[in-house]
């Protein structure tokens, strides 16, 4: 589409009740991004309340009309999603807003490839808008959904604000604080206002202590009372429940003893039987905890609804009738959605034929979707099953995949981070989450990299691999799983964003991206990534060795604008008071290759030794690194090299990124006083 450009979503698919809409940018540094914003405006154009404005730290619509899912990797950086259910928008709302905002004095022009892309139930994208004259802007609306005739329709907008978010929002009517400090916590008139009621952060993590300064708080309208307390969270006036702190141990406790558990694992003896306990499981907690069952359906296309689930379905195909491991109904005045779920535990593969056939029912009979779950992470642009469709069918099915890593992600986000409804809600998520994590539930994500990796490896430590070699290739899909599955294991943990940072070629096909990687581990053996946790000053880079065997974890820190060097030097080696003897610390020159470099050990008693000898030689950065022997051990439980990375990204934040000054963006500058960052 082009800007002003506008279309007919029935038009263009019979599946438009739902859609999802995607926004998505590259940043050539790896480290620019933007906040994604919603607001539903009724017929004079505003606002009817400062509720409809949804954003960052107002996620989710009561109603289930707009949900804002987050980031997600894509091939060209991240895309923010949004989830659309049209048939719940209110009907005193005529248009719905699409927005972007950049933080600080950061500004679009700064990103590459600012596009939307707007898909249908089906996952299929219906049309793309891509803004090509971002420039000054450091807030964009790219489109809007907009009822005409009884019917949705879609504009590309493309409309720039020099004024950041807070001015977007006050055009449309949102009522905006003047005063930064009325995002303080204790002022909970705020949309922003969140009370200290999360759960406590991880041993040896961070808690974001910043304040909103940047976009002022949402005003609370002047008819709505004072409330007595501070609000659970601003969307709904329920409490939310997070895990309570690990109660203390009685006389009557003992060591041996086992807890008592909603989801036994101990008679578990068979693949069949982990398949089937788990997806029983897993669809009966969907379906009793609505905010589980409706982050693991939104981007699906499903509305928020009342969710039932079934497993062991059988359904007529031919001369043999199939036995799909669950369904998923969802239903919202008068509209049905559902869904057929094949389920794979303790590393084994989908079947091309068993989705096939499932795809093939779900055509005939009507379903939406075909969800498939197994310890295998999707990588962008390459399914892991390929099926056909048949175009001459009318009705069109989406092939969904979801690893049981993201599933426990989700589950680890609400309890420990977000919070639920009640706490029998947050008890069941707790049994869970204890399931899939057991070792003998066979739901432990991503765990070998492969039949390939030894060859490969074999390969490069004896000279033998050549660029080309398909091998190769299949190293490098499995090293991108490996780093999704990091990023949604610490992502949990911290209750932040962590995602993959891939710095791709303006236009770059997945597959052809992963080609160059392939070769270039052909050349110099090395497996290299890098990820962005959010509130650390930098990006986390860890490359793999395979010529040594060696696994380096590290950060960039940028030298401060102002002070001097020595001042720099000494602050450091303070802020890494805790930090291992053992990492080591590079001084980088600007437009020199390397500067003076010792371990923390030798430097803590002279950190003079971190400055360059000559005066006129620039500081540009300090490099923190700690290194790792890798693990090489095979088979169907986790392997040594993906325990090993695992151990070294998480001890290296642990143990050196918490220590450092943390970034503040925006977006967690309203979080004072909680452990969580959105």
């Amino acid at each position: 589409m082009v800007k002003g450009s506008n279309v007919s979503l029935a038009a263009l698919s019979e599946h438009a009740d739902s859609v999802i809409v995607r926004l998505g940018w590259e940043s050539p540094t790896g480290e620019g991004d933007a906040d994604v914003s919603v607001l539903l405006l009724d017929e004079n154009g505003k606002v009817r309340s400062d509720t409809d404005f949804y954003f960052y730290n107002n996620p989710v619509a009561a109603d289930g009309s707009v949900q804002l899912l987050g980031k997600a990797p894509a091939a060209d950086g991240s895309e923010d999603r949004i989830s659309f259910d049209l048939t719940a928008v209110p009907s005193g709302v005529v248009r719905m807003i699409v927005a972007a905002s950049r933080y600080e004095d950061a500004r679009f022009e700064e990103l590459e490839g600012v596009r939307l892309s707007l898909a249908d139930g089906t996952g299929e994208e219906l049309l793309r808008f891509t803004i090509d004259d971002a420039d000054s802007m450091s807030a964009i609306i790219f489109g809007e959904l907009y009822r005409r005739g009884g019917e949705w329709k879609f504009r590309a907008v493309g409309q720039g604000y020099d004024t950041g978010l807070a001015g977007l929002a006050t055009d449309f009517g949102v009522d905006i604080e003047d005063d930064a400090a009325a995002a303080e916590p204790q002022d909970n008139a705020g949309i922003d206002a969140q009370p200290n009621t999360a759960a406590p952060a991880p041993t040896g993590l961070p808690t974001s202590q910043a304040t909103l300064a940047a976009v002022p708080t949402p005003r609370r309208p002047d008819d709505e009372p004072e409330p007595r307390k501070p609000a659970g969270r601003p969307r709904t006036a329920k409490k939310r429940v997070t895990l309570p702190k690990a109660a203390k141990k009685t006389l009557a406790e003992n060591e041996s003893w086992r807890k008592a558990r909603l989801f036994p694992v101990s008679a578990l003896k068979s693949d069949r039987d982990r398949e089937t306990r788990a997806t029983s499981v897993l669809l009966s907690v969907m379906a009793q905890v609505p905010e589980f069952g409706r982050r693991l359906t939104a981007a699906f296309g499903s509305p928020a609804g009342r969710m039932e689930t079934f497993t062991e379905v059988t359904l007529p195909h031919g001369d043999s009738p199939r036995r799909p491991d669950g369904v998923i109904r969802v239903e919202r005045a008068g509209k049905l959605w559902t869904a057929l779920v094949e389920t794979k535990t303790n590393g084994n593969a989908l079947k091309a034929e068993q989705v096939q056939a499932y795809m093939d029912i779900a055509t005939r009979r009507g379903y939406e979707a075909v969800i498939t779950l197994s310890n295998d992470v999707a990588l962008e642009g390459s399914p892991l099953v390929e099926v056909k469709i048949d175009g001459r069918r009318k009705h069109k099915v989406a092939l969904w995949h979801l690893s049981w890593a993201e599933v426990a992600y989700q589950a680890q986000v609400l309890i420990r981070h977000e919070g639920v409804g009640n706490a029998a809600h947050a008890w069941l998520l707790q049994e869970l989450l204890h399931y899939l994590q057991h070792e003998n539930s066979g739901c432990h994500g991503f765990q070998n990299m492969g039949p390939a990796w030894v060859p490969v490896r074999n390969g490069i430590d004896d000279e033998t691999l050549c660029q080309g070699d398909p091998r190769a290739l299949e190293v490098v899909e499995s090293w991108e799983r490996l780093i999704r599955q990091v990023c949604l294991r610490l992502g949990g943990e911290l209750g932040q964003k962590v995602l993959p940072v891939q710095r791709a070629r303006r236009g770059d096909d997945p597959k052809v991206r992963r080609d160059r990687l392939a070769d270039q581990l052909c050349l110099d053996g090395r497996l290299q990534a890098e990820l962005r946790i959010e509130g650390t000053p930098g990006v986390l880079a860890i490359s793999a060795d395979l010529r040594t065997g060696r696994l380096r974890t590290s950060i960039e820190i940028p030298a401060p604008e102002q002070g001097y060097p020595l001042s720099w030097a000494k602050r450091l080696v303070r802020r890494l008071a805790d930090a291992p003897a053992d990492l080591h610390i590079e001084t980088l020159l600007e437009g020199q290759t390397a500067g003076p470099r010792g371990t923390l050990e030798r430097l803590r008693p002279e950190p003079a030794d971190m400055l360059p000898k000559s005066n006129t030689a620039q500081i540009q950065a300090f490099r923190l690194s700690l290194f790792k022997n890798m693990g090489s051990t095979r088979g169907n439980a986790e392997s040594g090299f993906i325990r090993s990375v695992n151990d070294a990204i998480h001890r290296f934040y642990t143990t050196v990124a918490v220590h450092l000054d943390p970034t503040t963006p925006h977006r967690s500058l309203s979080k004072s006083g909680s452990a969580r960052t959105t």
